[in-house]
This record gives C-alpha cells, sequence and structure tokens, in this order.
C-alpha cells in the first residue's frame, strides 16, 4: 500500500517562502455528534422482509400484542379527549387493534360499585400510524380495520418527524424506540410535536432483555472461537430513560419496568422467534452472516446448564425486559410541586415521633 503523501498546489520556489498546502479537512455538522450504533439500513430490510410473510409473522405478534395492550390501559387511565394522536414505530399496527378492544373490567370499589371507563375508541378520533416499513404497515390489510379511525405514514426515519409543533394531542410508542440511534434527539422531536399538557407513553425493550441468550452465546463463542461477537443488539437502561426524558423537555415523569418471561422448548426456536419479529441484531459494527453451527450447539447447553432448573430441562425460559415510560409536555396549567420548606405537616406528629410501636 503506497503512503499517503500531500502534494504541493504552488511551485516548489514558492513553498520556500511560504510552506502552504492543499488539504482537506473533515467539517461536522452543526449540533451534537451522534454515535451510530445501529444500522438503519438493515433494521429497515428486516422489518420489511418479516412482514411480507404475514400469517408467520402474526404468529409471533405475541410479545408485541401484550406490551401494546399494557401500554394502552396506561392511556386509559387518562381521562381525556384525544383528537389527534401519533403512534410512533406502529410496527403492524399493534396500538390501533389494542385501542379497539374493550376495557378490561375495572375492580370493585369499596362501596361495592365498579368504575365505569369510556373506551379509548371512542375518546381518540384520529390515529396516525407511521413507520419506516411500508410492507409492516399494510400487512393487515385485509383484515377488520380497527375501530379507531387510522392513517398510515411512511417516515424516512424515527428520529427526525416532519409534523409542525403542536400537532399531536398524545404520542404512543411501542417497541421501537431501542433501535433508534439518537434517542435524545427523538425525544425532543417527540416534546416539539405535542400540544402543551400533551402525554407521551412509550414502551422499549431494555438492560437485561434476553440476558440469558446474551451470556450464553458469549461463553459458547470464547470455547469455540477464542473470542466474543456480538450477537445481541445494546440496550438502554431503565436509570437513563428518566434524564433522557427530563433533557427532552418532560416533566411529571413515570417510569417503571415489567419482566416478561417466556418459554421456549429450545434456543434454535428463540433465535427463529426474534427473526420473525423482526427484532434481529443491527449492529452496525457487527460481523454479519449467521452463528457457526458449532457456537449454536455449544450456545443451547451451556444456556440449559446455566438458565433452566433441574426439574424443567425441558424448556428454556427467555427474559424480555420492558421499560415504559410516561412524560407530559410542559404547561403552565399543570400542577407544579410545591416550594421546598413550605410544608406545615411535621413529620414527627405523623410517624408517632419515631415511636413504631416497638
Amino acid at each position: 500500500m503506497k503512503p499517503l503523501t500531500l502534494r504541493p498546489w504552488l511551485p516548489t520556489s514558492a513553498l520556500r517562502r511560504r510552506p502552504y498546502f492543499r488539504r482537506c479537512y473533515a467539517i461536522q455538522a452543526p449540533g451534537g455528534p451522534t454515535h451510530q450504533v445501529f444500522n438503519e439500513t438493515v433494521k429497515y430490510l428486516q422489518k420489511e422482509r418479516t412482514a411480507a410473510n404475514a400469517e408467520y409473522s402474526r404468529q409471533v405478534d405475541y410479545l408485541k400484542d401484550e406490551v401494546a395492550q399494557r401500554l394502552v390501559d396506561r392511556l386509559l387511565d387518562i381521562n381525556r379527549e384525544f383528537p389527534r394522536v401519533l403512534d410512533l414505530g406502529a410496527n403492524s399496527l399493534q396500538i390501533a387493534h389494542a385501542l379497539s378492544k374493550p376495557p378490561l373490567i375495572a375492580p370493585e370499589l369499596p362501596d361495592g360499585t365498579t368504575e365505569q371507563k369510556i373506551p379509548l375508541s371512542e375518546r381518540i378520533h384520529h390515529l396516525t400510524c407511521a413507520d419506516i416499513s411500508p410492507v409492516s404497515l399494510h400487512r393487515d390489510d385485509a383484515l377488520p380495520a380497527p375501530a379507531v379511525p387510522i392513517t398510515r405514514e411512511v417516515l424516512p426515519s424515527l428520529e427526525t418527524l416532519p409534523y409542525e409543533a403542536n400537532t399531536f394531542d398524545a404520542v404512543i410508542s411501542s417497541l421501537s424506540l431501542h433501535w433508534v440511534n439518537d434517542l435524545p434527539s427523538a425525544l425532543a422531536s417527540v416534546n416539539h410535536i405535542l400540544k402543551p399538557d400533551a402525554p407521551f407513553l412509550a414502551a422499549m425493550f431494555g438492560g437485561d432483555t434476553l440476558y440469558e441468550l446474551r451470556s450464553s452465546l458469549q461463553l459458547a463463542d470464547l470455547e469455540r472461537r477464542g473470542g466474543v461477537s456480538p450477537h445481541i443488539s445494546p440496550l438502554a437502561d431503565v436509570r437513563d430513560i428518566g434524564s433522557l426524558l427530563g433533557r427532552a423537555g418532560f416533566s411529571l415523569l413515570t417510569v417503571d419496568v415489567d419482566d416478561i418471561i417466556v418459554e421456549y422448548p429450545d434456543t434454535f426456536t428463540l433465535m427463529t422467534d426474534i427473526q420473525a419479529m423482526g427484532e434481529g441484531n443491527a449492529i452496525l459494527k457487527s460481523m454479519g452472516g449467521p452463528i457457526q453451527r458449532d457456537v449454536l450447539l455449544a450456545n443451547e447447553a451451556i444456556y440449559r446448564e446455566l438458565h433452566c432448573k433441574e426439574d424443567e430441562k425441558d424448556r428454556i425460559p427467555a427474559t424480555f425486559r420492558v421499560i415504559y415510560m410516561i412524560g407530559w409536555k410542559t404547561s403552565k396549567n399543570q400542577p407544579q410541586p410545591l416550594e421546598r420548606g413550605s410544608g406545615s405537616i411535621n413529620m414527627k406528629d405523623v410517624l408517632g415521633g419515631g415511636d413504631f410501636g416497638m
């Protein structure tokens, strides 16, 4: 390989008088640098390919359907009308179908009555379903339409949203944000398009999702290859979500975690389902290509040895950690916390002066 040389654009005699070279410089675009983790093209192709097989894709929608229903249940607790709502990263309209279901039976109140909630399908006037994959958005066109009026929109990216400020009365996102490279920018864009005092509700995989598969694959790689390759994409930690929402301008934050454990007959079925969900590895610097057969066989044995109970060796558990977040766009009408030191009740009076009956 020839060494790189800089060629002067002035004659040699002129260089002796004024050492001036023609060089090319890299220029940083305005704004903070963005660390690219995921290959957006690979993720787009994965979603297109999996949604093209509609029947099989519906069979592995059990996680997306469950998380969408849990997210909608959180929205149901907000007692207001939503004229215009955005479903960001709509996948195959799991949120729209969850909104069409009747609300769960409310628990009985102390006075013997039950709280009757108006279905969201009657409170949401229009739902905009946006995603990067047109095949995913139109996968279920042959099925009965959701009860909520919807519009499908294809976006070039989930990081920059082509909507004007103060457009939506709520934004929902279910199991899509964990594939966003610039999550702070995406959250700021969501805050920008929300109306004042409007909620943002989202669910994303994070933290220890598939920690069993991650650890067993690493050990299998070390045993068979003498090194570790990234087979599972990195995920955000729940401790970072609150600070990211605050930096994006949201207030009245709520962040909680659900661990959904699914049992599979073997690791091959688990990885097949992950691929069919469109949740396969999309790391930008991934080595690519299928995992070698000997690594897969070693992974199967290690997984069962480390993560299966003695009396449950016929099946393997897989943990999916789902982070739920709720943030509100700031508004003058929102309740504000009292100033520090303005309290009028002494905690000693409430707790009995520190005597807890011991």
